[in-house]
């Protein structure tokens, strides 16, 4: 056991910081103030609101808070059910209660069963072209139908929410389609509506799969994330209405952040 500034004494298996007197601004509680568990709680609110104390730092015990600000227990624990209650607190079996991780918003889930839900998946995000030019791809080239060594055209692309950078893109083309396109073309978050409109064609369908990867060092810097993280890799290859390939699209996604949601239709029998 080790005491903090406060005197208070902070049990070494209690995971994470523990606060100090650093992190309040103790003041005297009269009854003429109110009610004795809401000065508390007021006081112990301040330094968790204002981002002092961060999510996972202990709170010190029950006793030592009653004793330095010289209330009973029953005062200290209607406090800290106030802070419980509104979410800034986790109370913990026979451990100090602990500040609170916010709650975790779901990740954006995307289902991709149509053009159109392809589209409004993007509608949202920004894409940032980093290059347009002939690069060889062996997955590439074998979903166009070339030569291993035969180069494609080759599109590659950030994807932000916000100013945060959600996926790394590329997108291949055959040199059938893509001699026919200039980089101002992709003008479009949605890249097969740009490639649609200046072409003026139509695809017919998509062929997607979904593969999980982890970030190497170069994808960890670009999408702002540790490298070995995991990656959502969607590969989809558009089609035309003749059923030759026009565009492959990987995108690679920081798993955090991205998600894919299908509906199953029971058709057993």
């Amino acid at each position: 056991m080790s005491k903090n500034d406060l005197g208070w004494e902070a049990s070494e298996d209690v995971a994470g910081a523990v606060a100090t007197s650093d992190d309040f601004s103790p003041r005297p509680l009269s009854r003429s103030d109110g009610p004795l568990y809401r000065q508390l709680a007021s006081i112990l609110r301040a330094p968790i609101a204002d981002g002092r104390l961060s999510p996972g730092t202990s709170l010190p015990r029950e006793a030592d808070l009653a004793e330095r600000f010289g209330v009973s227990l029953i005062t200290v624990r209607q406090a800290l059910r106030n802070l419980e209650i509104d979410g800034l607190i986790k109370k913990r079996a026979a451990k100090p209660a602990m500040v609170a991780f916010p709650e975790k918003t779901p990740n954006p889930s995307f289902a991709f069963k149509s053009f159109a839900q392809i589209a409004e998946s993007a509608e949202t995000r920004r894409l940032e072209i980093r290059s347009y030019r002939l690069e060889r791809s062996a997955l590439a080239s074998a979903a166009f139908g070339l030569k291993p060594a035969q180069p494609c055209y080759c599109l590659r692309a950030v994807l932000f929410q916000d100013h945060q950078p959600t996926g790394q893109t590329t997108f291949f083309f055959p040199p059938s389609i893509g001699r026919r396109l200039k980089r101002s073309d992709f003008d479009d978050v949605v890249v097969f509506r740009a490639v649609q409109r200046h072409l003026g064609l139509r695809l017919s369908s998509a062929r997607i799969t979904v593969r999980a990867e982890i970030a190497d060092q170069a994808l960890a810097e670009t999408l702002d994330c540790q490298t070995g993280a995991p990656i959502l890799a969607v590969e989809m290859l558009y089609l035309s209405a003749e059923g030759e390939p026009v565009e492959l699209t990987i995108n690679r996604c920081r798993a955090d952040l991205f998600s894919l949601t299908y509906d199953a239709p029971n058709d057993l029998a």
